[in-house]
């Protein structure tokens, strides 16, 4: 209950802190980041130990 009261007043601009959208946008943005470096592992194994990473450096 505490926190229920706590998230409402920073949404409605009482207090200080993450808005409910803003909760809701970072864990979005962390589940997209989690699933970028999962797909960038698979795609570094799928591309076998003969693939040089690119990092700018040739």
């Amino acid at each position: 209950m505490r926190h229920w009261i706590r998230q409402h007043e920073i949404d409605s601009s009482q207090s200080e802190g993450l808005t409910t959208a803003e909760h809701e946008e970072l864990r979005r943005l962390r589940r997209e980041v989690r699933t970028l470096r999962e797909e960038r592992e698979i795609l570094k194994k799928a591309a076998g130990p003969d693939a040089h990473e690119t990092n700018g450096k040739r």
